[in-house]
């Protein structure tokens, strides 16, 4: 039986082709999306490669059963998740559940408040800024001296909290349930940062820094990444990350993402439908309304026009110079195997002045090339 389509929530996403470069509850992410009418691309840059099965983690965990922590650190939801699964296979869950109802809980964020939550415990503490130096910084200030604190850490290593707090006298437990992999298909991943250079992604969304590194350092070896930086730059692509943890390999690449003011995933998609959906989005006053470029087209006066690949190119080049000139020249540069017809690009323009519906839009500058017609600002 064919299970019931679920009914769209907005338009908001309309011609958008958005691009989650995640791994983990990808289909979750893909299906909020589509319900405000985007079109989903995934290139997770990483895995997640679980420790469910490891002898280390299981050793570790009836450890602090036979001697319960003081202090519980979580740092990541789905790895806390992982380790009351890792539990639960071995049998121990009532046990670990027990040994850790006494101890002081600390989250890094509301993602692993969530998982400690969805356990049946409770967090005493989550860090607002969702950094590890901000969890260590407040237990330091209780002092660690002789407590013994478990510590669940992430993918990508401790942070250094273990040796922070065996420095202030902790007995730490290490427990590390998961760590990160290489990405499912790299030729997928090495695709998309291409795709995104040359304006076929309107959004790029992260949920973890590791894999925002990573999907970087690829666009830095295809060479592409400054491309992708000028179109964040003038708004043509939007960056967007779950929290500011993740949003920090973006900012040491140059690019101011748009950070969710919760790290979850609902506010992630929240944010990136107010861009989109409230006029946040790069646009041009015209004589024909307010336009805006999609990777499939245009939106003019609120209406998705699609176009095709060699319109969207052409049209992004008048976007781009915002009502100045541009010569027949440089348009022909956008068009694909046009040579030196200059007829090509007379029918390029004619074929997206028809697909707007308003010819208007675009004005054509005798001897000199086209332009968007922009509105005067007293306008």
């Amino acid at each position: 039986m064919t299970p019931p389509t679920r009914s769209p929530l907005s338009a908001a996403l309309e011609g958008c082709t958005i691009l989650i470069a995640v791994d983990r509850r990808s289909l979750e992410l893909t299906a909020a999306l589509e319900r405000h009418g985007a079109t989903v691309r995934t290139a997770p840059a990483l895995t997640i490669v679980p420790h469910i099965d490891d002898d280390a983690l299981l050793s570790a965990t009836r450890d602090l059963i036979a001697n319960p922590p003081a202090v519980v650190v979580v740092t990541t939801g789905v790895g806390f998740r992982g380790w009351m699964e890792a539990a639960d296979e071995a049998g121990v869950l009532d046990d670990l559940h027990a040994a850790l109802e006494g101890a002081q809980i600390v989250a890094r964020g509301p993602k692993a408040r969530g998982a400690i939550q969805q356990a049946g415990l409770v967090a005493d503490w989550v860090a607002e800024s969702e950094t590890s130096a901000e969890l260590g910084e407040y237990l330091l200030a209780q002092g660690m001296e002789g407590r013994r604190v478990a510590v669940q850490h992430h993918g990508s290593g401790a942070d250094g909290l273990d040796d922070l707090f065996q420095t202030a006298g902790a007995d730490v437990v290490s427990l590390t349930v998961y760590r990160w992999g290489p990405p499912p298909d790299p030729e997928v991943v090495r695709r998309s940062v291409i795709a995104t250079a040359q304006g076929e992604v309107d959004a790029v969304l992260f949920t973890s820094a590791p894999g925002a590194a990573e999907w970087l350092a690829t666009a830095r070896r295809e060479g592409v990444l400054d491309d992708i930086a000028d179109l964040s730059d003038t708004g043509r692509i939007l960056m967007a990350s779950v929290g500011p943890v993740t949003a920090g390999p973006l900012r040491r690449a140059g690019i101011e993402p748009l950070v969710a003011d919760r790290g979850r995933l609902g506010s992630l998609v929240r944010a990136v439908v107010t861009h989109f959906g409230s006029g946040h989005a790069a646009h041009l006053p015209t004589v024909a309304g307010r336009l805006e470029m999609r990777s499939t087209g245009a939106i003019l006066a609120e209406c998705h026009i699609p176009l095709s690949r060699t319109g969207v190119d052409v049209l992004a080049v008048l976007f781009d110079a915002a009502g100045g000139v541009v010569s027949r020249a440089r348009l022909q540069d956008a068009l694909p195997r046009s040579g030196a017809n200059t007829h090509a690009v007379e029918m390029a323009v004619a074929r997206v002045r028809e697909a707007l519906g308003a010819p208007d839009v675009i004005k054509t500058v005798v001897k000199r090339g086209y332009r968007i017609n922009v509105l005067d600002p007293a306008d």
